[in-house]
């Protein structure tokens, strides 16, 4: 009989909490809640773009996505987000299309946890 193994990926992401409290003490709190709560949304649209392109073939548009995941995920203290993005950017670069599957599941676990992480620390006053 064949045994069939399911791997359970988990990504552990931590935001970074400074980058977090100078936005709040530059932008104070309402509107820097205001941000992140933009940043959210903007976040988890560009991933269902992406991930749309990607079911598409359309990687030129995808890697226009993950490109500005940079930005936003950067803004609100989101390294690891951003860092994975540019790795999906890189992949399509080189044309390398396993480690683009690769790569981009990654950035979806990533965002997905990223976004659970930040909704959760709204909770927590800077």
């Amino acid at each position: 009989m064949d045994q069939l193994t399911v791997l359970q990926q988990h990504e552990c992401v931590r935001l970074d909490a400074e980058r977090l409290e100078a936005l709040y003490l530059e932008l104070g709190e309402t509107s820097a809640e205001d941000v992140v709560c933009r940043a959210l949304e903007e976040l988890a649209a560009r991933l269902g773009h992406a991930e749309r392109f990607y079911r598409d073939g359309r990687f030129s548009e995808m890697r226009k996505s993950s490109r500005s995941l940079i930005a936003i995920a950067d803004q609100i203290g989101m390294a690891l987000l951003a860092r994975v993005a540019g790795d999906v950017a890189g992949c399509i670069d080189a044309g390398d299309h396993n480690g683009l599957s690769a790569t981009f599941a990654r950035l979806l676990r990533i965002g997905e946890r990223s976004l659970c992480e930040i909704w959760e620390a709204q909770d927590t006053p800077f």
